[in-house]
């Protein structure tokens, strides 16, 4: 068949399908999830993908297409041999001493089959599933030509559609590298080897190619079976805290964590939290984990100052930024949050409604952060099904608390630090020149000055006092230069060999910088 014949083909089952739901009596979120299960696994992947961009889309498609299912329909075991096949170059009894022909788990890129190796071991094998990455190339391609037969779409200002197509086309194509996977699951391993509570499958990397993953059978129990959990011995409180402390560990000290830690993504084996499905991971540089620092800080604080220098750090600006109306609508958000006790916040829904206000200043935050923000929102929901008193938010502050001097952070710290004292010196700097411009401007008629300032008696005693010490430096400056000029003279008639009003000057300025420096040090004193 050829790629027009193809794309044909396909026009005519979306068409199909969007008829059967009746879009054109009206679209909800409900509908839009239907549709894209009904298309199948492409767009099952694709709406996945999109539930994660909460900086793009609305609020309520993404928590919608958070339901997308994550069981499709299998593909035949003949397929999964030939997969195999084509991957080790070699006959799949060669590899497994069996392999149960009825998967364990289907989902839209690949599914798993639970396999014995020729060496004994019980594994699990994922298999990438047939022609997925042809079938995907193809409809991103597709969508990308029916976008531009739709008018300009360009969701909440920020990013246009082919953007978005663009971006999930990379993130579904690192999903389809099993390679990147095994990585993942390496580095996780590496990080969390310390923690005693803490394991992942063991890969069996000489078994892994880009379309087959080959890791450690885990049974266990699920997160979320309670009542086994509880016959077992497990005590549900400490199994939510410890998964909590690891997941905040993940994001605030590794800068790497698990995107999608859903019930069927953890178990319970050996007294271990056991986090399996790497596919989909997050990951913060240095910089980023201590922004994100620092606007928990700032809510802990109750310091808009220091959440809006976070977010103006982390965000991409499309337009000049309106501070104005940034540090307001930040304002509003902490008095939300802000008063608010620890233990009755929420930290996905408050990540949630701080991007809503990005979204709504015109600013687009990194992907790390809106899958940050799914990752909260699933596994606060995990926590809060097996243990309701556990709350995230003091989790972070806790381990913020405990962690605040380490010396990666004391080095982030300084970094930042050190350039933003770097960029007030150069602003500085200019300020003369600013001034300078400012006051020609104004001479010829080209500047003018509104100040509307409304001003505490506070404020208006410091200005007071400023402005007279601005014109006592400047009268000290005009004596000592009038002075020095007469003393080159030969004026008559001289004291001490030098011109007397010259040594005038000199003495009036010593008495002034006295009085200058003597109204410093009392003004100090009664501030004490």
């Amino acid at each position: 068949m050829s790629e027009k014949e193809s794309n044909g083909t396909r026009l005519r089952e979306i068409i199909s399908v969007i008829h059967k739901h009746q879009i054109a009596r009206g679209v909800t979120p409900e509908k839009l999830r239907l549709i894209l299960e009904d298309l199948g696994p492409t767009y099952i992947k694709l709406g996945q993908i999109m539930s994660m961009r909460s900086d793009i889309f609305p609020k309520k498609i993404c928590d919608e297409f958070m339901r997308l299912r994550s069981e499709v329909t299998p593909m035949p075991f003949s397929e999964v041999r030939e997969v195999i096949e084509h991957a080790y170059g070699t006959k799949l009894e060669d590899v497994f001493e069996e392999i149960q022909e009825t998967p364990i788990g289907s989902a839209s890129i690949a599914q798993v089959h639970k396999a014995k190796l020729k060496s004994g071991e019980t594994v699990v094998v994922k298999v990438q599933r047939k022609g997925i990455y042809e079938t995907m190339s193809r409809d991103i391609a597709f969508l990308h030509r029916a976008v531009k037969l739709m008018p300009p779409i360009n969701m909440a200002g920020l990013v246009d559609m082919n953007q978005v197509l663009d971006e999930m086309w990379v993130v579904a194509q690192d999903e389809m590298n099993f390679l990147a996977e095994a990585a993942n699951m390496e580095e996780f391993a590496r990080l969390n080897k310390n923690v005693a509570f803490v394991t992942s499958p063991m890969l069996y990397r000489e078994y892994t190619t880009t379309q087959v993953l080959v890791m450690e059978y885990i049974d266990g129990i699920g997160v979320d079976e309670k009542e086994k959990l509880l016959e077992a011995g497990y005590d549900l409180c400490e199994i939510g805290s410890k998964m909590a402390d690891n997941y905040v560990k993940q994001i605030m000290e590794d800068g790497f964590f698990h995107a999608d830690p859903h019930p069927g993504n953890m178990r319970i084996r050996d007294g271990k939290i056991v986090w399996i499905d790497m596919g989909m991971m997050g990951r913060f540089s240095q910089r980023d984990q201590v922004l994100l620092g620092k606007v928990i800080k700032g809510v802990a604080t109750n310091d808009v100052s220091l959440i809006v220098e976070a977010v103006l750090s982390l965000g991409d600006f499309h337009d000049k930024p309106d501070q104005k109306l940034l540090y307001s609508d930040i304002g509003d958000w902490l008095t939300k949050y802000g008063n608010a006790n620890f233990g009755g916040l929420n930290m996905g829904t408050l990540m949630q409604d701080l991007m809503d206000i990005m979204k709504e200043n015109r600013v687009s935050m990194p992907h790390s952060l809106t899958m940050l923000v799914r990752g909260l929102t699933t596994i606060e929901g995990v926590i809060a099904e097996i243990a309701p008193d556990i709350n995230v938010v003091q989790v972070a502050a806790a381990r913020m608390s405990g962690n605040r001097f380490s010396t990666s952070n004391m080095k982030e710290e300084l970094h930042i630090g050190a350039k933003e004292v770097w960029q007030a010196l150069q602003k500085g700097i200019k300020i003369p020149s600013y001034i300078s411009d400012l006051l020609r401007s104004y001479m010829h008629g080209q500047t003018s000055i509104n100040l509307d300032l409304h001003a505490t008696d506070d404020l208006t005693l410091m200005l007071n006092a400023l402005v007279r010490r601005l014109v006592m430096g400047f009268l000290i400056m005009a004596l000592l230069i009038s002075s020095s000029i007469i003393c080159t003279t030969n004026m008559e008639p001289k004291l001490l060999g030098i011109p007397a009003l010259g040594a005038i000057g000199y003495f009036l300025a010593i008495i002034f910088t006295a009085l200058v420096f003597i109204s410093h040090i009392r003004s100090k004193k009664k501030k004490r």
